[in-house]
């Protein structure tokens, strides 16, 4: 027995999802922690925001997450859960790309500790458009990966942009259909396409969330050097690598600081990227 499986043994985590997360989630964290899991039935995520803005998500992601663990586990009164959360949007780092952002939070109310694994990736299909005829329509679709991507069929703007007419699409005639309705409903003879992103309609997405998950149990591993606790973690990253030219501070991380939730045993860690210089391409001095 590995030592997460000894810490969580004989445990059922609930996992947080109503858009079948479980499939890429129940391998990776059974195997690693040697636990079951369940999905809770009648559980709706919805309303913890919806892609298509129907519903606003009531927090920023991580809380998003934290409150789907905890509505689970006063459901299920289990005292262990697994919430994921996903974000799409510009890359923070890379101009004019999209990215995928997502969390995977485990939450132990057993050992009060809150673990939270990490995954952002440009492989992401997150794209909209404005169509005015069904040929449009499918040949955005296809560009999107549809029919193994779903995609969702909205108002155009102005004309009730919150209502989602057709969700989960992935058939070229359950497309048509939708795209002729609304077209027939709007005064300009527009529609509005999106990418599905919910994770059953997003293969790509939930590879991005089977990342996280990856992240999360490598987090696991690392265990408090003083409690031996699990998830002893980066709370703060400092900036100030050197410049390798002038010496000069950058806003690159020269240090690291990792915190224990249980004992709050505190350690820094020096050149945590492998790099004890910074490029002068990445300094304000060299490259202003």
């Amino acid at each position: 027995m590995s030592a997460l499986s000894s810490f969580f043994a004989n445990r059922v985590a609930v996992i947080a999802t109503m858009h079948r997360k479980e499939d890429v989630i129940t391998p990776l964290i059974e195997s690693a922690l040697g636990i079951k899991t369940v999905v809770p039935t009648n559980f709706n995520t919805d309303s913890f925001g919806t892609f298509t803005r129907e519903t606003d998500r009531p927090a920023d992601q991580l809380t998003t997450a934290r409150l789907k663990a905890e509505a689970a586990l006063e459901l299920t009164g289990e005292t262990l859960a697994i919430a994921s959360e996903g974000s799409f949007g510009p890359h923070p780092q890379i101009p004019f790309v999209a990215c995928n952002r997502e969390l995977v939070l485990l939450c132990d109310y057993e050992h009060q500790i809150e673990v939270v694994g990490e995954a952002l990736s440009t492989d992401t299909n997150y794209q909209s458009r404005v169509v005015d005829s069904p040929q449009s329509a499918l040949a955005f679709a296809r560009s999107v990966g549809f029919p193994e991507h779903g995609v969702v069929v909205m108002h155009a703007a102005g004309e009730n942009p919150k209502n989602a007419f057709a969700k989960g699409i992935t058939t070229e005639a359950d497309l048509s259909q939708a795209v002729t309705a609304v077209l027939e409903r709007s005064p300009e003879r527009k529609a509005h396409i999106e990418t599905d992103m919910r994770a059953l309609y997003n293969p790509t997405r939930m590879a991005v969330i089977a990342q996280a998950t990856q992240n999360l149990i490598k987090t696991l591993q690392q265990r408090c050097p003083n409690c031996n606790y699990p998830g002893f973690s980066i709370v703060q990253r400092r900036p100030g690598l050197p410049c390798s030219l002038c010496k000069a501070p950058t806003l690159l991380t020269l240090s690291v600081l990792y915190r224990c939730q249980h004992c709050q045993f505190q350690r820094d860690k020096l050149f945590p990227d492998s790099l004890q210089a910074a490029d002068p391409g990445r300094c304000l001095y060299c490259n202003p």
